[in-house]
């Protein structure tokens, strides 16, 4: 029995798909039910309720070889702490007390550098792992650096304005990934049973690209000239929080887009098993091209 936690997330949605092809057999804990498509929960068993719940966690442990674990989103968290390291402590217990024997749960880069610790989501997201690699499991943090799917916010902005907006430096060259590629290494870990001990496994793009480069891709994808545009810090944060974001959990992100600006996500070594097939143009094509259209 697999867990998946967060199964109607974009990287979740896609990695059910992958472990019912496998033949898998899974637990899903959901807040909502009726996201899930009817033929996965005719295939899953389904566990309603929010996967920070003790109560609910601890059910869905119970029997369970491996779990897939994905703190969500929570812009209205009081903190970057309380949304992924006290989220989490309630599913750590549980893996304990239930003997789960492996857990793969999604990260970000920048471990073991000198600018982790002050990333701001960043740094609560690798204490989260910690946390998780105490509790007596075999763990793997699939870590990774920005989204290609964040673009994918943009879609309007991009349609009208012909330009998207980012915090990141214009000239720096960084790692993205797209998270079909995450979600297919996160369905390799789990039903691989051969792995032991605390690690970590990237995931990164072909190539290193700078948004300058990305708006050019975008634009010979599109037909389209579309450009590039970096955000300040300030003007990030004030949009952010005018959306209902927490103070502390837009200063989270403004700090770990200043991280990525310094280098954070360039830390990691490409090696062949790191190096996921979807390339950034690729993504463009099959994803953000048909979303622009529609």
């Amino acid at each position: 029995m697999l867990v998946v936690t967060a199964p109607t997330s974009t990287i979740g949605r896609l990695l059910v798909d992958d472990l019912l092809d496998r033949g898998e057999s899974l637990r899903l804990v959901v807040r909502d039910p009726s996201r899930l498509a009817d033929e996965v929960r005719e295939q899953a068993e389904v566990v309603k309720g929010s996967h920070g719940d003790p109560a609910v966690i601890g059910w869905a442990c119970d029997g369970a070889e491996a779990v897939f674990w994905l703190a969500p989103d929570d812009p209205t968290a009081p903190s970057t702490e309380a949304a992924y390291v006290d989220f989490t402590r309630p599913a750590c217990e549980a893996f304990t007390h239930h003997g789960v024997r492996r857990v793969v749960a999604i990260t970000a880069l920048g471990r073991g550098t000198e600018l982790a610790g002050h990333a701001g989501l960043v740094a609560s997201s690798l204490a989260m792992c910690d946390l998780i690699a105490a509790s007596g499991a075999a763990f793997r943090a699939v870590a990774c650096p920005s989204f290609m799917h964040n673009l994918l916010h943009q879609v309007k902005t991009i349609k009208e304005q012909g330009m998207f907006f980012l915090m990141a430096d214009p000239d720096l060259k960084v790692p993205t990934v797209a998270t079909r590629d995450i979600a297919a290494t996160a369905a390799r870990l789990l039903v691989d049973d051969s792995w032991h001990g605390s690690g970590q496994v990237a995931c990164l793009r072909p190539e290193d690209l700078s948004p300058i480069e990305m708006a050019r891709i975008i634009s010979e994808v599109l037909g389209t000239e579309i450009g590039y545009r970096q955000t300040p810090g300030a003007a990030f944060k004030a949009r952010m929080t005018g959306f209902g974001m927490t103070d502390k959990m837009a200063q989270g992100m403004v700090d770990m887009f200043e991280a990525k600006n310094k280098g954070l996500d360039n830390a990691e070594p490409r090696t062949v098993e790191s190096t996921t097939p979807t390339t950034f143009r690729m993504w463009c094509e099959e994803v953000l091209k048909p979303a622009v259209a529609a």
